[in-house]
């Protein structure tokens, strides 16, 4: 080496070489995200986060979000929200997928070859405007017009029903797949029924001692799942050294039954006359710490535990030990599950579960029910809640027989989520205007005439009455965490301006200029409020603290303790359940179950949450039947040999995960998979199970029955290896098409 030339000095010689002579490296490329207008409060490199809501399902988590050079990376749960206290589960952590999805659309779309082409081309938003307003402006009748959406925040919803309103249309429909498995509505409705209010009960898991769960998988995916993950973990650290414990109703092993102390796989159908059961045995027997049952005894008349034995399958001596465990604890709580909600007895199972609360005088005590304290402000009186099965099926009764004209579908996709039985695809083609707002080409998208994409969660603003709430009433603030990556639209902003340009009623409706404007009046009804958790001089600053913490929410916990409606003089009683398929060709009963990753299928196009392992199965980026090994070994089938699930009104194929954690009469099968469309990670995946659905049995009309079918198993003699956690060399991903 020359002297006085350094090592640096020559390397950097010798790299100018080599780039001379072409013997250099290929360059690495690196892009760079530079702002064109920088926000003021970030500095390129440097992490902010910004507090909003997740909506990847109903619950209303809140969260916080990194963003380095105006870009979303991470999501965490935000630790000052006082329903998840921080936590966040698998699907939130996703939300970022829904926003870098390669298959988004990228401005809004009309589908110039006809619905179900798939040929779509490029709108401006003015001209989907001009269609739109046209559309409505030629209705002869406003009734003529109908909204139907998956759980919307709620500021959507109030924009919706101000707009449908003055223009004289039916209210918004609200259905979606997975709100009907949780029983959403039918919880409200056994609110309804039980305390003269539709709402959703708190059930006060942190202090219970004994939890009895028929059916309610709320570890997963049933109401408010991270929520009740963490009072779970703190009711399992238990008071006074002791420990809470949990027993599970219901024919599946979930991870919430897995989780538990006892798991019971008692007969699909049967969990409300095992509750029936229960209840009289502890009024019967005066069983419990209460004091004497006598003024409850009217609502066990007449009831024979041993007709609940024998259909259970509990014998009686374990029923009365389970009575004795319930009744003898300190705080104990009732469940009722969203798979109650399945079956034509759904509600008199769920009254039969709630009457066990009742009868040990659980409401309003620690570790028993509640009922949602309601925020002090008009705007924010009414949580959004589900329609009624019945209210859909009468929607489509209206679209086949040609009452609806324009038919606007937001946040649900009806075509993938409801039973072929019901006939909404075949409806929709006699609707002459269908108008989608996803964000993706999904198969209700693939129907629809126009797309115009909403924005996704993290690139809209919003607000969310939380419900099932926490221990205080809670509002999750949505607010934008990066400006959007393509042409899309709020729904909210395209229906404020569409109430613009049709004036008169709707325009006097709603009068603000965008969703800011409406978010940030709605927010000011909140100040200077005694009870909330933050304080500011104005009304202004009120609205920057409600972006810092991520909505509203009372600073100390409000419980408020239900009264008893239901008539003094009514007994329970629980029917057998009725199934569609008879035993003798139908011989094992459907067990369709929301998968914990994809939920309803909502969560099929990111490939994070395809890629997680179901917890009991370790399956994944496919559709599975889990059998018991002794039906297995009866039908001579193991695990990844393809059979065939056949109902009287559908079938599928797929593979065969040996499961010991089933009852041997029963099949069970994870929701999610079988799009046809949706994008590149979901399209053409597994098999979609809601299609061997068929309608409740007779005289249970307008009843969502997902519980209520028969299937028979039918060997096809291959072999299909599923893509599992333990194959880590990727086995079976080949066969995940």
């Amino acid at each position: 080496m020359a002297k006085g030339l350094t090592r640096r000095g020559f390397l950097k010689i010798a790299a100018g070489a080599g780039a001379a002579t072409g013997l250099s490296p290929t360059v690495r490329r690196v892009a760079l995200e530079p702002f064109v207008r920088p926000p003021e409060e970030e500095l390129p490199g440097r992490a902010t986060w910004f507090a909003s809501t997740c909506r990847q399902c109903p619950a209303g988590c809140g969260i916080i979000v990194r963003v380095i050079n105006g870009r979303p990376r991470k999501i965490e749960g935000n630790p000052a929200h006082p329903l998840n206290r921080g936590k966040l589960c698998a699907r939130g952590q996703a939300g970022l997928q829904a926003v870098y999805n390669p298959d988004r659309l990228k401005n809004a779309v009309r589908q110039s070859g006809g619905r179900g082409s798939r040929v779509f081309q490029p709108i401006q938003w003015e001209e989907a405007l001009v269609e739109l307003t046209t559309a409505i402006q030629g209705l002869q009748d406003p009734r003529r017009l109908a909204l139907l959406a998956g759980m919307p925040p709620d500021h959507l919803h109030a924009i919706w029903t101000r707009f449908l309103q003055a223009l004289g249309a039916p209210p918004p429909l609200i259905f979606d797949l997975h709100t009907a498995m949780e029983g959403r509505a039918e919880s409200a409705a056994l609110a309804e029924r039980w305390f003269g209010e539709v709402n959703l009960p708190i059930y006060d898991l942190a202090n219970a001692d004994v939890i009895f769960s028929f059916g309610a998988n709320f570890l997963e995916t049933w109401m408010s799942p991270v929520a009740q993950s963490v009072d779970y973990g703190q009711m399992r650290q238990g008071r006074l050294g002791g420990r809470g414990f949990l027993v599970q109703f219901e024919s599946r092993l979930s991870a919430t039954a897995a989780s538990a102390d006892e798991w019971i796989p008692v007969e699909p159908g049967t969990e409300g006359l095992v509750a029936l059961a229960l209840g009289r045995l502890i009024v019967e027997e005066n069983l419990g710490r209460v004091g004497r049952h006598r003024e409850h005894a009217h609502l066990y008349r007449n009831i024979n535990v041993s007709d609940a034995v024998e259909a259970s399958g509990i014998p009686a001596e374990e029923m009365m030990r389970l009575a004795r465990i319930f009744a003898d604890a300190e705080r104990q709580v009732a469940i009722p599950g969203g798979h109650l909600a399945g079956h034509t007895n759904g509600p008199q199972a769920m009254d039969a579960v709630m009457a066990l609360n009742v009868v040990m005088r659980r409401l309003g005590r620690e570790g028993g029910l509640f009922l949602p304290q309601p925020v002090p402000a008009k705007r924010f009186a009414k949580p959004v809640l589900p329609s009624r099965f019945a209210q859909v099926e009468r929607l489509i009764e209206r679209m086949q027989a040609g009452e609806v004209e324009v038919l606007l579908i937001h946040g649900t996709n009806p075509v993938y989520e409801l039973p072929a039985w019901v006939g909404f695809q075949e409806a929709l083609a006699q609707v002459p205007l269908v108008i989608s707002f996803s964000p993706f080409v999904d198969e209700t998208a693939v129907q629809a005439d126009l797309v115009l994409p909403d924005h996704t969660y993290l690139e809209g603003w919003g607000y969310q009455l939380v419900t099932p709430g926490a221990d205080r009433p809670v509002i999750s603030g949505q607010q934008p965490v990066m400006e959007p990556l393509y042409d899309t639209r709020a729904t909210g902003d395209v229906f404020l301006a569409l109430a613009a340009r049709l004036g008169g009623d709707a325009a006097q409706a709603l009068p603000w200029p965008d969703e800011v404007s409406f978010l940030e009046e709605s927010s000011a009804q909140l100040h200077d409020n005694s009870v909330s958790a933050y304080d500011a001089r104005t009304p202004a600053g009120f609205w920057s603290r409600w972006r810092q913490f991520g909505g509203w929410w009372s600073k100390r916990a409000i419980r408020r303790e239900p009264e008893v409606v239901r008539s003094s003089r009514t007994a329970i009683h629980v029917p057998l359940p009725l199934y569609r398929g008879a035993v003798e060709q139908y011989p094992f009963h459907l067990v369709p179950y929301p998968s914990i990753t994809l939920s309803d299928g909502r969560g099929a196009n990111q490939p994070w949450l395809q890629e997680t392992p179901d917890p009991m199965t370790t399956a994944r980026w496919n559709t599975w039947i889990e059998l018991n090994p002794e039906t297995a070994r009866d039908l001579g089938v193991d695990d990844n040999d393809l059979v065939k699930v056949i109902s009287p009104f559908g079938k599928l194929q797929a593979a065969v995960v040996v499961y010991p954690g089933i009852r041997p009469d029963t099949v069970a099968i994870p929701t999610g998979q079988g799009h046809q469309d949706y994008g590149r990670f979901a399209a053409g995946r597994g098999a979609k199970v809601i299609d061997l659905l068929g309608p409740a049995a007779a005289g249970e009309a307008g009843r969502f029955a997902f519980g209520a079918t028969r299937v028979r198993i039918e060997k096809v003699g291959a072999v299909r290896p599923l893509a599992r956690l333990e194959d880590l060399d990727g086995e079976g991903r080949e066969n995940i098409r």
